[in-house]
C-alpha cells in the first residue's frame, strides 16, 4: 500500500464530495485540484481512475451499496458516501487490489475526514460487500487458516 496511492484516494474523496455537493463537472473539478497542487503527493493516475471511475459505474456501485445501507444512498452524509462509493469501486473493479486494503483504506479515510465513529459504519457496510462480491478470495482466505 503506497502512500502515493492513499493519497490518491483522499482527494478523490475531496473531489466527490465536491461533485456530490456543486454537481460541477468532473473536468472543472479535477482542472482545480491539478491546479491548486492538490495531487502533488498523490499517484495522479489512480486519482483519476476513482474519481471518474465512481461516476462512470455510479448506478451498479449505489446498486451495490442499498443491498447494506440502511436509508437511501442519497441520504447518507456525503463524505461517508463519497468513501463508501470508492471503496465500493475498488472492491468492484479493482480485483488486484486485496479486500481487506480496500476496507483498511476505507476505515482511515472515514477516520481522517468523517463524522466521529463514521469508521465503524463505513466498515461494516464494506465488509458486507466484500463478502458478497469477494466470495473466492474470503473463501480462499479462510482455507488458508484453517
Amino acid at each position: 500500500m503506497s502512500l502515493a496511492r492513499t493519497n490518491a484516494r483522499k482527494a478523490a474523496v475531496q473531489a466527490l464530495y465536491q461533485w456530490q455537493m456543486t454537481g460541477q463537472s468532473l473536468v472543472e473539478i479535477e482542472r482545480q485540484f491539478l491546479e491548486e497542487q492538490r495531487l502533488k503527493d498523490a499517484q495522479k493516475s489512480y486519482f483519476t481512475e476513482l474519481f471518474h471511475g465512481v461516476p462512470k459505474h455510479l448506478s451498479a456501485i449505489d446498486e451495490a451499496l442499498t443491498e447494506f445501507v440502511d436509508r437511501p444512498v442519497d441520504t447518507i452524509d456525503p463524505v461517508e458516501r463519497a468513501i463508501l462509493r470508492i471503496g465500493t469501486y475498488e472492491l468492484l473493479h479493482r480485483l488486484d487490489m486485496p479486500y481487506r486494503v480496500v476496507l483498511n483504506e476505507g476505515i482511515n479515510l472515514a477516520k481522517d475526514f468523517g463524522a466521529d465513529g463514521s469508521h465503524k459504519y463505513v466498515n461494516g457496510i464494506l465488509d458486507k460487500i466484500a463478502l458478497k462480491v469477494r466470495v473466492l478470495e474470503e473463501r480462499g482466505k479462510r482455507t488458508e487458516s484453517k
